[in-house]
């Protein structure tokens, strides 16, 4: 009777979460805020929006080196962009040997409000951090990587991993937030003008937002010498977010005294996910490994 009661259990939050068989759910119970009504809508091409109730998709390799890396799409705080960006991302990181997790978080304007994907963020670090002896991770390891609106959110984790943005749920919430390293790719970063053109800070903060509102969420004022080092790349006619988010934030770092490697490509425009093929954003991942590798987060190659 004990085992038909605990199935119905598991049955009905899956049910409830709307997150996939095999999904890592992050909060014990209801978000915190609220979440959106539901159900949870899948576009074809892996867009997401409607997220009930906030998970992780792990990608587990068969050898894992010890590193892991909590992936967010963008979408502009409107959609997750998870079908072009973090699934394909995850699944070469996965051949790399490196754990990654991608992260599908709420979405401000769907419930939980403006908080919500910064309680997700914050939450999903400390989850793969607190269950880091059980996947074969190292917990000084951990690492963010974020595009475009998803890049503002693994920003804000890193320059503030200890905000107070929800009340304690469990014991997970003891562990640190704060990821070892950050990869911001063609990021939404700052609200400030006249570089606040972004579907992200409308999403945030709407049309007339007080100068203290885009202060707030401007990642690049919140940068001290505690921040995580940094890896950030963007192409130079990208049209969605002006690559003075990159430049503001590289300058940011490099007054804090913290590691930062800024790589900006002449073309390429925005959304490239691994990179077109012959493109220049599409050498990113070895570069990225490379800067893995020189900073001891990632194993040298054989040889």
């Amino acid at each position: 009777m004990r085992r038909l009661m605990l199935s119905c259990l598991v049955l009905f939050h899956l049910h409830a979460g709307a997150a996939p068989p095999g999904a890592i759910v992050l909060w014990p119970g209801e978000p915190p805020g609220g979440a959106a009504p539901g159900p949870q809508r899948d576009s074809a091409k892996g867009s997401i929006t409607q997220v009930e109730q906030p998970y992780l998709i792990a990608h587990r390799p068969a050898q894992p080196n010890g590193i892991a890396i909590l992936l967010v799409s963008g979408g502009g705080y409107a959609h997750i962009e998870a079908g072009k960006e973090s699934g394909p991302t995850a699944s070469w990181l996965q051949a790399q040997g490196i754990t990654a997790f991608e992260l599908v978080y709420r979405l401000p304007q769907e419930g939980g409000g403006v908080a919500a994907p910064f309680q997700d963020g914050q939450r999903a670090m400390r989850v793969i951090r607190a269950r880091a002896a059980e996947w074969g991770i190292d917990p000084v390891r951990i690492g963010m990587l974020g595009f475009s609106a998803g890049a503002h959110l693994a920003g804000m984790t890193a320059v503030q991993p200890d905000a107070v943005r929800y009340a304690p749920v469990d014991a997970v919430d003891g562990v640190s937030a704060r990821p070892d390293f950050a990869v911001l790719l063609y990021p939404v970063l700052t609200m400030q003008r006249p570089f606040d053109t972004t579907h992200a800070k409308k999403q945030l903060l709407g049309a007339h937002p007080t100068l203290a509102a885009r202060d707030a969420l401007s990642v690049e004022l919140h940068v001290d010498a505690r921040t995580p080092p940094i890896f950030i790349a963007q192409a130079l006619d990208d049209r969605v977010s002006p690559p003075e988010n990159s430049i503001l934030m590289a300058g940011a770092l490099r007054r804090a005294g913290v590691s930062v490697e800024l790589h900006q490509f002449q073309s390429g425009g925005h959304g490239w996910g691994l990179g077109k093929p012959g493109s220049e954003p599409a050498a990113w991942p070895q570069l990225l490994l490379a800067w893995l590798q020189a900073h001891g987060w990632m194993p040298q190659p054989a040889g």
